[in-house]
């Protein structure tokens, strides 16, 4: 897609990767003399969190694997947007991506994404890593997409002009949000506005005022440098999102059964990295976005959750209660 074949090879040469003297598809791996290449992209820059867990990951496998497997990271959307990304991967022009975007393969791995689904990280984390999360994911198979770990996108929250501290905050309230069928059924719910649009231009449109307010994790907000243009950040916890990183099945199956367990080991512990290091810093930032002047508000979530309750019901609707009702007795039995 978009010659991605040929923009890895330009990359790759750029970056002076001399090792790689062959880029061998339909189930094959990448290899050069003895070495495997795994290429890995995702969205996020450098300075990230998750471009941090990424680059642990290649640092445990190429030494676990005594440099057998060679981990090249591509961050920043440098291979494309996460959804052609997730693309390459089901074509098998990639090894591997951290990505969000599954749902145009499979419609369920969305149901993380319900609102109020989960009170802690902790509950999120016990039902990604278990049966759920298994089950959830095993359809991607079917589009050589084989689920390795759960990464951590984390929880939304709300920033505006103005405090949220009820649903009638929000009411009529032009709100960006991704294009993501949850979270704009979400914010309808509560009687806001949601805006889809890029997220390059969000900064941009809040300052100018097309949007009155956007919502995301505390980490994108601080990256991104809201506080310059939004006044409160409004503890909402609307939506929890996984980041699930996937690699190539045909890849996969090209693997020594010892090199898989080195690679899937290695992407737990660096999801778990990502998640701890997500966990730690967010207080570190919510300190700092409150010295630049942003206003905090932790609203009781009890009204909102309440607003919400169709957003369930639509989603049974469509894809049965079984899961929905799994993970609701997971979190309850926490």
């Amino acid at each position: 897609m978009k010659n991605l074949r040929n923009v890895m090879i330009t990359i790759t040469s750029v970056l002076g990767l001399s090792v790689l003297v062959a880029f061998i598809s339909n189930g094959q791996s990448v290899q050069s003399n003895d070495e495997i290449i795994l290429r890995f992209g995702h969205g996020a820059a450098e300075s990230n969190e998750r471009h941090l867990a990424i680059m642990r990951f290649k640092e445990l496998v190429e030494e676990e694997s005594n440099g057998k497997i060679k981990v090249h990271v591509y961050p920043n959307e440098q291979l494309g947007s996460e959804a052609e990304m997730i693309e390459s991967v089901t074509l098998n022009d990639l090894q591997m991506v951290a990505a969000s975007a599954y749902s145009q393969y499979n419609q369920r791995m969305s149901v993380f994404e319900l609102p109020y689904l989960f009170n802690s990280y902790e509950e999120a984390w016990e039902v990604l890593d278990g049966e759920v999360g298994e089950k959830v994911a095993e359809p991607l198979l079917e589009d050589n997409l084989r689920v390795m770990a759960y990464f951590e996108n984390g929880f939304r929250h709300v920033t505006s002009n103005k405090p949220i501290e009820s649903p009638e905050d929000l009411k009529g309230l032009n709100i960006r949000t991704p294009e993501f069928p949850l979270s704009l059924s979400t914010f309808e719910a509560l009687g806001a506005n949601p805006t889809p649009m890029a997220f390059g231009e969000l900064y941009m449109a809040l300052q100018q005022g097309t949007v009155d307010a956007q919502e995301n994790p505390v980490a994108n907000t601080y990256a991104s440098k809201f506080q310059e243009v939004q006044d409160y950040l409004n503890f909402t916890g609307h939506q929890y999102m996984p980041l699930p990183a996937a690699i190539s099945e045909e890849f996969w199956q090209s693997l020594s059964p010892e090199l898989q367990e080195i690679v899937k080991t290695n992407a737990q512990k660096a999801a778990q990295y990502h998640r701890d290091l997500i966990v730690k810093n967010e207080e570190k930032m919510v300190k700092e976005l409150q010295e630049d002047g942003m206003k905090v508000v932790r609203p009781p979530k009890e009204d909102f959750r309440e607003k919400t309750k169709g957003v369930y019901e639509s989603f049974k609707k469509e894809h049965g209660d079984e899961l929905v009702d799994q993970i609701l007795e997971q979190v309850e039995n926490h």
